[in-house]
């Protein structure tokens, strides 16, 4: 045999082998991808709810739409509240507005999901239309609920690695606030709603999950004392005073009732009288989802730290 041959005879079976084991490589996966399961059985608080895998056409009947926004999930459809929230506006341009109340619209948009509140009405037609699952508002706390929407939306390891570093990063701006106001410094969450005020505790969403739990900045006795039944108390602007820390997150709805900004009382308020007031847009301010989250923390920085 001829010594060019030997090399030439190598080189055809390393290419038919490679071209074999290509082809084996690709029918493993077209196997794979045939063999994998278009649901599974989601543990919700209410039972197992057997639930898309990858859903593509998810209505929300709740507060937690920002939470599928940040796991990139296809949305069809959302309630009222989620719709006119100005955070996710550019996010839910095209998604139209659904309502518990207007079962034939939600058939039309003919979802693979449904992700609701636990008070949600018609929960036994809208199982009829799609798999339905339902949180109950405040059962877990606000990071531990993106986890848990997470494992419904088969995204448990993006959910986790956003908490994590959404944690970090609001932490280490804590840190930076508090040594430049001080670590005895208060801070408030006032907001103004229609004719109402009301003074917020460290979970009642406005932000105070970051400012009160993961910046650990001080509240006020008077207010942790009065929110910490219901978690908000109402206030008259008589008494407004006695509620506002060295430092106040004043949140405003466009349509609230802010005459009390030109009494004297609240032109007296120490916070006011040193330029430590600041506000913030109320519409769209009672979410706690990831989305709203980040905007809060940037609303922070640049307020406490001018970033």
């Amino acid at each position: 045999m001829k010594k060019w041959i030997f090399p030439f005879m190598l080189l055809s079976v390393l290419i038919i082998s490679a071209c074999s084991n290509s082809s084996s490589t690709e029918k493993e996966n077209d196997t794979k991808k045939e063999e994998a399961p278009k649901t599974f059985t989601y543990e919700s608080e209410t039972g197992p709810v057997e639930v898309p895998t990858d859903p593509q056409r998810v209505v929300m009947l709740s507060g937690f739409t920002g939470n599928v926004i940040e796991l990139d999930v296809n949305l069809v459809g959302v309630d009222v509240w989620s719709k006119t929230n100005p955070t996710f506006e550019k996010e839910l341009k095209d998604v139209a507005e659904v309502s518990e109340d207007n079962l034939e619209k939600i058939i039309e948009l003919n979802p693979d999901l449904i992700i609701a509140l636990s008070t949600v009405k018609n929960v036994d037609k809208l199982k009829e239309i799609a798999p339905t699952v339902t949180y109950t508002w405040g059962k877990l706390d606000y990071l531990a609920q993106h986890v848990e929407i997470g494992k419904l939306l088969g995204k448990e390891k993006e959910a986790e690695d956003w908490v994590d570093d959404f944690q970090t990063r609001a932490a280490e701006a804590g840190e930076e606030i508090r040594a430049k106001i001080g670590e005895d410094a208060t801070v408030s969450v006032i907001e103004a709603f229609d004719k109402n005020l009301y003074v917020y505790g460290d979970n009642w969403a406005r932000g105070t999950e970051i400012l009160y739990q993961a910046m650990k900045l001080k509240m006020p006795d008077k207010v942790k004392e009065m929110t910490s039944k219901d978690g908000y108390y109402t206030l008259s602007t008589e008494v407004l005073s006695e509620y506002a820390g060295d430092y106040v997150i004043l949140s405003k709805y466009a349509a609230a009732d802010v005459s009390f900004q030109e009494t004297e009382t609240y032109k007296n308020i120490p916070a006011v009288k040193n330029g430590h007031v600041y506000e913030m847009e109320g519409d769209g301010a009672s979410f706690s989802d990831p989305v709203t989250l980040e905007k809060h923390l940037a609303f922070f920085k640049k307020s406490f730290l001018g970033e």
